[in-house]
C-alpha cells in the first residue's frame, strides 16, 4: 500500500509544486500531480521539495514530467532508472 502521509510542511510544498506543474501543462491534472510527487517522495525517492519548487522551468519540468512518465502508480516507485535531479 502506498504511503501518502506527509508532514504539514511537505503538504504545503507539494501543493505549490502541483499548482506550478498544472500551470506549465494544463493537461496534467492537479490531483495526479500532487499524488505522483507525494507517492515518489514517501515511497521511493526522497525529493528536495523546496529546491524543486524553486527550480528553473527546465529542471522543474524534467523532474515533474519525468516522475509522471516513470511512476508506477501501484507502488509509488520510479521505473526505467529515472532519477529526479532534485532527489536527496
Amino acid at each position: 500500500m502506498i504511503n501518502f502521509n506527509t508532514t504539514k510542511k511537505d503538504t504545503e510544498l507539494i501543493t505549490k509544486i502541483a499548482q506550478r506543474a498544472v500551470k506549465i501543462n494544463p493537461d496534467y491534472d492537479y490531483m495526479d500531480a500532487s499524488m505522483d510527487v507525494t507517492a515518489v517522495h514517501l515511497n521511493d525517492c526522497k525529493l528536495r521539495l523546496s529546491d524543486l519548487l524553486e527550480a528553473d522551468d527546465f529542471n522543474f519540468a524534467h523532474d515533474i514530467f519525468g516522475i509522471r512518465r516513470h511512476i508506477d502508480r501501484a507502488t509509488g516507485k520510479l521505473t526505467n532508472c529515472f532519477l529526479p535531479r532534485f532527489s536527496r
